[in-house]
C-alpha cells in the first residue's frame, strides 16, 4: 500500500474521532482508543478506514457489551455494568472484536495487599464439591482444584476450563508442573502420576521400590513440589519407612532417592510439606504431628545434590531457648526472601527465622508494636501458616491474620542482622462472617489472588484486594 492512499491508516491522528454503529446503538470515540485493542484486532483494521467517511461503521453484535469493552479500552478497567453478564459472556465479544489481552488484563486483580483482603468468590467444583487439595502454581490467579478422584481447572478469570477423572479414588496432594500438567498423590493410593489436564489422559507414574527391602511395599506420595528440571516427591510405607524420590522432568523416570528413613520417631518422619528454594537449590521438608502430649516437629534443609541433611531441627526442643514444649502447630518457607517462619502450637507466637544464619536456635519471634494488635487467644491447635510475596498470613481456627514487612523503618543494626521482632507488622483480615465459615485448612497464593480451603466445607475461597488498597497509608 502506498503513501497517499486514503485508506491507508497512518493518515488518521490519534486525536481523530470515529462513529461505530454497534447493533443499532451509536458510539464515538477515538482512533487511539480503538488501536489500543492492538495491531490484530479488529478495531484496528476499522480504524484504517478513508479519513472522509463519515458513515459510522456498523457491527452486528451487542451494543451493551461493546460498551463494557470500549470502557476497558479507555481505562483499563471493568466498569460497574460488567456485572450485568457473565465472564463467558465478555469474553466471547472480546475474541470476536481481539481484545481478548485487553479484557485479560482489566479483569485481574489489583497486587496482593493483605491488609486489605477479602473474599470475592468461592469456587465450587459441580461434583464431589469437597476439596481434597488443590493447587494455584501457575502464578497467573489460576487454580486445580482435586475433587474426590477428579481434578478442575479454572483459569486466570476464574473461567471453568474443564474437568478431568483420574484413576485414584482420593487425591491428597497436587502439584503443577507445566501449563497443562500436574503430579497427584494419595493417602490410600500408591505412586506419583502424572495427568495432562487438558488432554484427559494419564501421562506416567513414578514408585518408590526396592526389591532387598520388603517394607518398602504400596508406598503412599504426602507432599510434591517442583524445580525447572525435577520432581520431587515424599514418599511413605505403611511400616514407617520414607524418602525423597527425585524424578527428572524430561523423562520422568526416578533419578534418586534422597534420605531414607524409618519413620519411628518424629526425628525420622516423613516430610508433610516439601518446597523447592531456587536460590539455594536446596528442598525444604517439615513434618508435623499431635497426639495426648502436644505437638512435635521437624524441618530439614536437603541438598538433592549430595542427598545430604544440610541443617535441621527437631521441635520439642530443649531448654528455655527452645521454648520447650511450645512447639510449631506449622511451618512455611518465604523462598524468596530466604526466611522461614512457624506459629507455634501453645502460645500462638510466630517465630522467624533467616535460612542463612541457621544455628541451633534461630528463631526471633515477631512482636506488634500495638498493643491493641496483639494476639491474646494463646495457640490453637487448628494454626496454619503460608509465606506469599514477601507476607506472612496465619490462620488460627477459623480467623485469618497477615504479618507484613515494615518499610523503611529497619535499623542499622537490623539490616545488619536481616530480621528482626519489629520487622513485621500484624493486621487481622477476617470479619466476623469469615470465621463463622469454618476451620482454615489449607492456604495458597497465586497470582494477585490467596486460595483458602476450609474443613468439611465446599468450594476454594477466593481473596483479592480492592482496587484502592494502597490508596491511604494505615499506620
Amino acid at each position: 500500500m502506498e503513501d497517499g492512499n486514503p485508506y491507508f491508516g497512518a493518515a488518521h491522528r490519534p486525536h481523530d474521532r470515529i462513529k461505530l454503529n454497534v447493533g443499532g446503538k451509536l458510539f464515538e470515540t477515538t482512533i487511539s482508543t480503538i488501536r489500543s485493542g492492538g495491531p490484530d484486532s479488529l478495531l484496528q483494521a476499522l480504524s484504517a478506514r478513508p479519513i472522509d467517511d463519515s458513515n459510522p461503521v456498523f457491527i452486528d453484535r451487542d451494543p451493551e457489551i461493546f460498551s463494557v469493552l470500549l470502557s476497558v479500552l479507555r481505562t483499563n478497567r471493568i466498569p460497574s455494568t460488567a456485572r450485568r453478564f457473565s465472564k463467558q459472556e465478555l469474553t466471547d465479544e472480546a475474541l470476536y472484536y481481539g481484545i481478548e489481552s485487553r479484557l485479560k488484563s482489566a479483569m485481574l486483580p489489583p497486587p496482593l495487599s493483605g491488609i486489605d483482603t477479602s473474599v470475592v468468590a468461592t469456587i465450587r467444583p459441580a461434583s464431589d464439591g469437597l476439596p481434597s487439595a488443590f493447587t494455584a502454581g501457575a502464578g497467573d490467579g489460576s487454580l486445580w482444584i482435586a475433587h474426590g478422584g477428579q481434578i478442575s481447572a479454572y483459569d486466570c478469570n476464574l473461567a471453568h476450563a474443564g474437568t478431568i477423572r483420574t484413576h485414584i479414588n482420593d487425591i491428597t496432594s497436587i502439584r503443577r508442573l507445566w501449563p497443562d500438567v500436574a503430579a497427584v498423590g494419595s493417602d490410600t493410593a500408591a505412586g506419583l502420576h502424572i495427568y495432562d489436564i487438558s488432554g484427559g489422559r494419564h501421562v506416567a507414574s513414578a514408585h518408590w521400590t526396592d526389591p532387598s527391602d520388603p517394607r518398602i511395599y504400596k508406598a503412599l506420595v504426602s507432599a510434591i513440589a517442583d524445580s525447572p528440571n525435577s520432581v520431587y516427591a515424599s514418599f511413605y510405607c505403611r511400616h514407617k519407612e520414607n524418602c525423597i524420590l527425585v524424578i527428572d522432568k524430561s523423562t520422568l523416570q526416578v533419578v534418586s532417592e534422597i534420605g531414607r528413613q524409618s519413620g519411628n520417631s518424629m526425628k525420622t518422619m516423613g516430610a508433610g510439606k516439601l518446597t523447592y528454594m531456587p536460590s539455594s537449590s536446596l528442598i525444604f521438608a517439615s513434618a508435623v504431628t499431635s497426639g495426648a502430649f502436644g505437638y512435635s516437629g521437624c524441618i530439614r534443609l536437603w541438598d538433592p545434590r549430595s542427598g545430604e541433611v544440610v541443617w535441621e531441627t527437631t521441635e520439642p526442643g530443649s531448654g528455655r531457648s527452645c521454648r520447650f514444649g511450645d512447639s510449631f502447630a506449622d511451618v512455611d518457607v518465604d523462598a524468596d526472601e530466604s526466611t522461614m517462619f512457624k506459629v507455634c502450637s501453645q502460645s500462638g507466637d510466630v517465630g522467624m527465622a533467616d535460612l542463612r544464619k541457621l544455628g541451633e536456635d534461630p528463631w526471633v519471634y515477631l512482636r506488634d508494636n500495638n498493643p491493641s494488635m496483639a494476639h491474646k487467644g494463646g495457640g490453637d491447635s487448628s494454626s496454619v501458616i503460608h509465606c506469599y510475596r514477601k507476607q506472612v498470613f496465619v490462620a488460627r481456627g477459623g480467623g485469618l491474620e497477615v504479618w507484613s514487612q515494615v518499610e523503611d523503618k529497619e535499623t542499622e543494626e537490623e539490616r545488619e542482622n536481616m530480621v528482626s521482632e519489629g520487622s513485621y507488622r500484624r493486621n487481622y483480615v477476617d470479619k466476623l462472617d469469615d470465621l463463622e465459615r469454618g476451620t482454615i485448612a489449607k492456604m495458597e497464593g497465586g497470582g494477585d489472588r490467596l486460595f483458602i480451603s476450609r474443613e468439611d466445607v465446599e468450594g476454594i475461597e477466593v481473596w483479592e484486594s480492592s482496587n484502592f488498597s494502597g490508596a491511604v497509608s494505615v499506620l
